[in-house]
């Protein structure tokens, strides 16, 4: 079961998991797997511009939930939580890493096994891995992982103002860079 935030299935399904997660049951890694991973691993990906790292902070991002379950106070915030730690990891990663090379979109569809990502998609791809790190994450956060503006500020230990700046500035960049992005057809 898919857990579909807000939804009464969901507040159930996340008290489970958060009783779970404070019982130490080894079984809640997988359902927090199933029921979070591909969010993880989107944000962690938009962040770090990297299927393997992605890969990776899913993992680590739900061996460090398991550890530190009792540290959940809210089982309801249990997904921004999560993308709390997640963006925490990538950003510590990438920080150790240093900044990422673009993916060709050959290399992409090869490692997805998917068909070739749209132009529109790589073209966001790399404008997004033009943006500083903080804000590049708090972009992910708000409009791909859906967290409201106070839930970003959380998750970045920032304040609602910083990450508003931060959102503002960042989706002004992308404007330019997408308009300004070679090959672009005018219309």
């Amino acid at each position: 079961m898919v857990n579909r935030p807000g939804s009464h299935e969901g507040s159930r399904l996340n008290e489970r998991l958060a009783r779970d997660l404070r019982d130490r049951r080894p079984e809640v890694v997988d359902q927090l797997l199933v029921s979070y991973g591909r969010r993880i691993q989107g944000v962690a990906y938009l962040i770090l511009g990297s299927h393997a790292d992605a890969e990776e902070i899913v993992i680590d991002t739900l061996v460090t939930a398991w550890r530190k379950g009792n540290d959940l106070r809210d089982p309801n915030a249990l997904g921004a939580w999560l993308l709390r730690i997640a963006t925490r990891l990538a950003l510590t990663r990438r920080r150790r890493i240093g900044a990422t090379l673009p993916l060709l979109a050959e290399q992409a569809a090869r490692l997805a096994g998917a068909a070739a990502p749209s132009i529109d998609g790589v073209a966001l791809r790399d404008a997004l891995a033009t943006l500083p790190p903080r804000m590049r994450a708090a972009i992910v956060l708000h409009y791909y992982a859906d967290l409201t503006v106070d839930g970003v500020a959380t998750a970045l230990e920032r304040s609602p103002n910083t990450i508003k700046s931060q959102l503002r500035e960042g989706l002004s960049r992308l404007r330019r860079q997408l308009r300004d992005s070679p090959g672009r057809a005018d219309g």
